[in-house]
């Protein structure tokens, strides 16, 4: 898509800490986008490495760019500032060690005006240590309302927890804040955007290319403070969603199935253990595994690991680090 003066303004929000090694590739996938009028936000948390002078330096060689360096107070603190100083209608985040598809912008955008749609959403390609890059694309289009985008989410199905991989009329931002000083803040706000939401529109096309890499937060193998924040968010979107739609119940407890396996795979390598929390986790998976299990929805992977569970933790935690080694994935 070339310059096309009556195209909106779409902003996207580019936090940077501590990406060195990954950066240029995430600015060099946004400034070659098919659709041109960005505003790209480049937000500097502090980061000690040279991170501050890319930035830089592609401010100068894009008039598209703006660069605020600011001190380290974390993604959310960052993420709240980029929603202030947007003035895109529309608006999207990339994380700085991501990188997204030439026709990302402008895949999501045709989405939300072919549809009429709040939000647009996009398929996301995990890259894997070894990963072969095949993407899998049937151009699939599909609406939700909020409730039925839920659903999608709850079982896995498509649509995730992230901010990222989704365009939004920026509006729907307007009194969102993610928590400062917290970790998962996406689980903490993007059910509250899907609430406010009249129309979704989801294609799975693969355009957003996350990047998984060993030392990130949400790829430490073990279990540390930061997963009570997990723990808390998951529980309050739940919470909210079996509440106003009561339908899901079902379908937010295969989540809380999925979230609390995820915890207990991450007590089960983590020495010492939390004997004590690892009992409580079990106790929530025994309460709601049976009708989860059966379920049509219900991904493999949680009923394979309802089975082997069921022989005791031993074999859970060899059957994940069966499942790591067959699909090259990070803890």
């Amino acid at each position: 898509m070339e310059k096309n003066n009556n195209q909106p303004l779409i902003t996207i929000l580019i936090p940077v800490y501590k990406v060195e090694k990954y950066l240029e590739k995430c600015i060099e996938s946004v400034i070659n986008q098919t659709y041109f009028n960005l505003e790209i936000i480049l937000i500097d948390d502090g980061s000690p490495d040279n991170c501050g002078i890319i930035c830089d330096e592609y401010a100068k060689k894009d008039s598209r760019i703006k660069v605020l360096h600011k001190e380290n107070r974390g993604i959310s603190d960052v993420r709240n500032r980029g929603i202030q100083i947007a003035t895109g209608k529309y608006f999207t985040f990339i994380d700085s060690d991501d990188y997204v598809s030439p026709d990302y912008i402008e895949y999501l955008y045709n989405l939300i005006v072919k549809y009429d749609a709040d939000i647009s959403i996009c398929n996301i390609k995990v890259i894997w240590k070894n990963t072969k890059l095949k993407l899998k694309n049937n151009n699939k289009e599909f609406i939700f309302n909020s409730e039925t985008a839920f659903k999608n989410m709850l079982f896995n199905q498509g649509i995730n927890v992230s901010v990222c991989t989704k365009l939004y009329k920026t509006t729907l931002w307007k009194n969102i804040k993610f928590p400062i000083n917290k970790v998962y803040e996406d689980t903490a706000i993007i059910y509250k955007i899907i609430d406010k939401a009249n129309k979704i529109a989801y294609g799975n096309k693969e355009c957003y290319f996350y990047v998984a890499r060993e030392g990130s937060i949400s790829k430490k193998g073990n279990f540390n403070k930061n997963e009570l924040d997990y723990m808390k968010y998951t529980e309050k979107m739940l919470k909210f969603i079996k509440k106003k739609y009561s339908n899901l119940s079902l379908a937010a407890d295969r989540f809380c199935l999925y979230s609390n396996f995820r915890v207990l795979r991450m007590l089960v390598l983590t020495t010492p253990r939390n004997k004590k929390l690892e009992k409580e986790i079990k106790k929530v998976i025994k309460g709601i595994q049976t009708k989860v299990f059966f379920l049509k929805e219900t991904p493999i992977r949680d009923r394979i690991a309802i089975i082997s569970l069921c022989f005791g933790l031993p074999i859970f935690k060899l059957s994940w680090k069966i499942y790591v080694k067959m699909t090259g994935r990070i803890y």
